[in-house]
Parts: structure tokens; sequence; C-alpha cells
């Protein structure tokens, strides 16, 4: 039903994971932590335009017969996105498994303070 279904296969029960695997792959938690949310920002985005998308399908400014059994269909697809792994979960798995692109920019160094004569 969803593309984002297909790509992720993992259970949408949150399990205990240990802080110093998820740091090691950076070398720091934050950064670890700092990839892991903007990546979970990207999926809840796209998760959500695709929810859109398909409820925009359904949108009528009349009401008919047809309109209840619209409407369960609409709740069907609501349902099958309520019941997917919540995005920090997707991105903490992509994480883990290296499959997120990123860079950690270096902090600029400043230049030493000149005397004054």
């Amino acid at each position: 039903m969803s593309n984002l279904r297909k790509k992720y296969s993992i259970d949408a029960s949150i399990d205990a994971r240990d802080v110093k695997d998820i740091a090691e792959v950076t070398g720091n938690i934050y950064e670890s932590l700092n990839v892991i949310a903007r990546r979970s920002n990207q999926i809840a985005r796209d998760m959500k335009e695709e929810l859109q998308g398909k409820l925009n399908e359904f949108a009528t400014v009349t009401d008919n017969l047809e309109e209840v059994h619209e409407n369960k269909e609409q709740i069907e697809i609501s349902r099958f996105y309520e019941r997917m792994p919540h995005p920090t979960l997707l991105s903490l798995e992509e994480f883990m498994r290296d499959d997120i692109y990123y860079r950690i920019q270096e902090p600029e160094k400043k230049a030493p303070a000149r005397k004054k004569r």
C-alpha cells in the first residue's frame, strides 16, 4: 500500500538501544541524535505528504450515499498509517544500518587575536 512500508520492514514496537552503539557511529551521541532527528523529520514529512495525497482522492463537495463507502476507505488508509512505526524508529534503523548519508561540518577555526602595538 505504501512505498514507505515496503522500504521498512521493522517492528513498530520500541526496543532498548545501547547509547554507546549509537554514539559510536559519529563519535558523539549528540551528533548521532541530530542526524537521526533530521532524518526522522524527513520521513515524517514524506509520510504526511503521501497520506494527504491518498486522502485528497476522496475529497468531495457533495454528500451522497457513496460517501459512506469512501469514508470507510479513508478510515482504512488512516489506520494503515497509524500502525506504521514512528519515523524516529525508522530513522534510527536507517542510521544503525549506515543507510543515511550525512556530513558533519568542522567548526571554523578563529584566527588568533593580534596584539596591539
